[in-house]
């Protein structure tokens, strides 16, 4: 009777929830410009953890870990291996990833291999190479391989990152994160996905959206590329046509 009690309470607490929570968090800014003196830009991500609707209790009780992962614009991206034959480099391998972020970047307030397990962080996208799982491939030895440098390419440019001090906590329960976007991030539309983890379990989360745009003369010559070819091209010879004629006359005096 006592080890039947005994079942009955440890599947009723594994039933409960470890602590309901709510994250209310919020962006500096949801719209990044770009223009031709763009450098980069700061935006400061911050949020309180509060009980969730409906709770008994006023305050919750820490320690918590946030991780704040920053996802930009997806598409398909096909990595190749080049070889040289006989002094000639050529593509000999591929490896298209469906998808894939144009930019990925994690803030957390600790090291994720201490926040929680490698499972989670890889079922919730949290890691870089989980984005490399899904490839237009059955080879899946080669998609590990051309997925790891392709991780490590993106790193190089500034555009994949995972900052493990990134996430500052100014109170018990109030957070607060800076990211600094870089000059080549990809204009579109970005995602701010933030994770609350308390005893390496996910007790909260929330998505917030702001976009990366190109105005001014860039944005024209932006969507003239893709929607205007033809008169792109045209305004594209006029401009080299006027700079050669410009640099004759200046050569000239």
């Amino acid at each position: 009777m006592t080890r039947l009690v005994l079942i009955l309470a440890l599947v009723l607490a594994l039933a409960v929830p470890a602590q309901a929570a709510r994250l209310l968090s919020q962006l500096s800014n949801d719209t990044v410009e770009i223009t031709s003196s763009f450098d980069g830009e700061r935006m400061t991500f911050f949020g309180n953890i509060v009980p969730d609707a409906g709770a008994t209790e006023k305050t919750l009780e820490g320690p918590f870990h946030v991780i704040v992962v920053v996802i930009g614009p997806t598409q398909n991206r096909v990595a190749r291996q080049m070889t040289n034959n006989f002094g000639i480099w050529s593509n000999t391998a591929q490896v298209e990833f469906l998808n894939f972020p144009s930019y990925f970047h994690v803030l957390a307030s600790g090291r994720l291999n201490e926040i929680t397990d490698i499972t989670t962080l890889t079922t919730n996208n949290i890691l870089p190479e989980s984005h490399t799982l899904v490839v237009d491939s059955n080879d899946w030895w080669r998609g590990a391989v051309f997925g790891q440098q392709l991780v490590r390419l993106m790193t190089e440019q500034g555009l994949f990152g995972v900052q493990e001090n990134g996430v500052n906590f100014l109170s018990d329960n109030f957070y607060s994160a800076r990211l600094t976007l870089p000059s080549n991030a990809p204009p579109g539309p970005y995602l701010a996905l933030t994770y609350v983890f308390k005893d390496g379990q996910i007790i909260a989360r929330k998505s917030e959206g702001f976009a990366v745009r190109k105005i001014g003369f860039e944005r024209f010559l932006a969507l003239s590329a893709t929607q205007q070819p033809l008169f792109y091209g045209l305004i594209c010879v006029v401009l080299a046509l006027f700079t050669g004629w410009l640099g004759g006359v200046l050569f000239r005096r």
